[in-house]
């Protein structure tokens, strides 16, 4: 009997120390894995801009922004507009408080480019393009934008304001685009990062 219990107890040394080494393995795994989450984003900065209309104009909507890497998500509802383009820009002051909406300033351009279509490769950051209102005056607006940030840096479109103008971006004409009118104009608000 004393040989039996004799003969298990390296058998239960060897068991512990594979047990140990185990459970040391799997922590350094935890902190590799817990070390490579601190360089990935699990959450997205967003921001929102409220439209409302310029005096003796009906345009309203919401505007979503998702900070995506590089690139912004934009996202817009916009109702009361006439059938057609209309031009539709990030300008650099985010104010809205003159009826027409002049008080807003000129393009969002910290980089001084040219004025151009939102895929050129020289263009105001905030150039955004058209919105193609349809036959009831309703234009929605899906796109990817890079030169353009929701951080803290010069390319920035937080704090600033959305335009949308009463006639069609011709994407060439220098400095606006021939937009003409605004007719609507929001405030970008950063919201509360959404967590993926």
């Amino acid at each position: 009997a004393d040989r039996r219990r004799g003969a298990g107890r390296p058998a239960f040394r060897h068991y512990r120390e594979v047990e140990y080494m185990l459970t040391r393995l799997i922590l350094a795994a935890a902190v590799a894995v817990l070390a490579g989450c601190g360089s990935m984003s699990l959450r997205s900065a967003t921001a929102t801009a409220t439209l409302a209309p310029t005096k003796g104009n009906q345009a309203s909507g919401t505007v979503n922004f998702t900070q995506k890497g590089d690139k912004v998500l934009v996202a817009a509802r916009v109702t009361g507009l006439k059938p057609g383009l209309h031009g539709f820009h990030v300008h650099e002051k985010g104010n809205c408080t003159a009826p027409d909406a002049a008080s807003a300033g000129a393009h969002f351009n910290p980089g001084a480019g040219p004025h151009g279509a939102p895929t050129a490769a020289a263009r105001h950051a905030g150039d955004l393009g058209n919105l193609q209102a349809d036959a009831t005056g309703t234009a929605l607006y899906n796109a990817e934008v890079t030169g353009i940030s929701l951080g803290a840096n010069a390319d920035s479109i937080i704090g600033r304001a959305v335009i949308v103008h009463a006639n069609a971006d011709d994407l060439t004409t220098q400095p606006t685009g021939n937009a003409g009118a605004r007719v609507a104009c929001g405030l970008i608000s950063k919201s509360a990062d959404k967590w993926f």
